[in-house]
């Protein structure tokens, strides 16, 4: 699911739309180890005991189960997104929490890897920027080296469109120039064909534009 387009503004272009990486489920997953311990244990009981063992396996699995949707419910909703004016990080199911940072606010960007990180392309990513909050930190972000520099390329382009704006010379569309007194004598004649002024009010204009030839 791409980031919801009625979220970006008019004329912004996106550059990035990632969801975290796969490790993000890594943690959840990996709780399962115990509950396999847990399934060999019951396994080797046997009456009442391990009757009631193997329910209370049983609704342990379910829990996970569900925790596993909830975390890849999250991870769909979950993006981080660059584009050529912010960035973008929104998540959440139900309540949600987001975090935007406009490019010309960004003064700052650092990248952490461990090794096992490395080998996955993985990592996380840290954003100073000037504003209350300062330091932001997005973890497990797809090959945060490769995001970092990405962000640096739509700051240097954004920078550039600022300095051509702020330019002189660089002045916004011109007016369109004024009817000559010819022109502006045929408009009033056209105004009092139509009835919108008088013969009177059309001989008074018409000298006084006369006077300024």
């Amino acid at each position: 699911m791409p980031y919801p387009k009625h979220l970006i503004n008019p004329g912004e272009e996106v550059a990035l739309d990632l969801r975290p990486h796969w490790w993000y489920f890594s943690k959840h997953i990996l709780t399962g180890i115990p509950l396999f311990i847990l399934f060999v244990l019951v396994l080797r009981l046997g009456g009442t005991p391990g009757t009631l063992a193997k329910y209370l396996f049983a609704a342990l699995v379910l829990v996970w189960v569900a925790w596993l949707v909830l975390k890849y419910s999250q991870w769909t909703f979950t993006h981080f997104v660059v584009s050529d004016k912010r960035i973008i990080f929104r998540t959440g199911v139900l309540a949600k929490h987001g975090v935007e940072i406009p490019l010309e606010r960004v003064n700052n960007i650092n990248f952490n890897q461990g090794i096992w990180e490395r080998v996955i392309g993985a990592g996380d990513l840290e954003i100073e920027s000037a504003g209350k909050d300062g330091k932001s930190t997005f973890e497990d972000v797809r090959h945060p080296d490769g995001v970092q520099q990405e962000i640096y390329r739509q700051m240097e382009a954004n920078a550039r469109k600022q300095a051509a704006w702020s330019a002189p010379g660089a002045a916004g569309p011109t007016a369109p120039p004024a009817a000559s007194i010819p022109e502006q004598i045929q408009q009033l004649a056209a105004l009092r064909d139509q009835g919108h002024i008088s013969a009177e009010e059309f001989e008074a204009k018409k000298a006084e534009l006369l006077e300024r030839m």
